[in-house]
């Protein structure tokens, strides 16, 4: 008997996951430090440059 659709994608999906090299628990905290360090230093970044460019703004005006 031929399977359903939704079973025979679930069987898939699941057999690609197994395949799938995961990270190692070393790896993922040192690349969630790293994005978290880079998007605080945009953050800082980019706030600094609104700070100036308001600054610079208001003396125009």
């Amino acid at each position: 008997m031929l399977q359903s659709k939704p079973i025979r994608f679930v069987k898939e999906a699941l057999a690609e996951l197994k395949k799938v090299v995961w990270p190692t628990k070393e790896q993922v905290v040192r690349l969630s430090v790293l994005v978290i360090v880079v998007s605080v230093i945009a953050g800082l970044l980019m706030g600094g440059l609104d700070f100036i460019f308001t600054k610079l703004l208001a003396l125009i005006i």
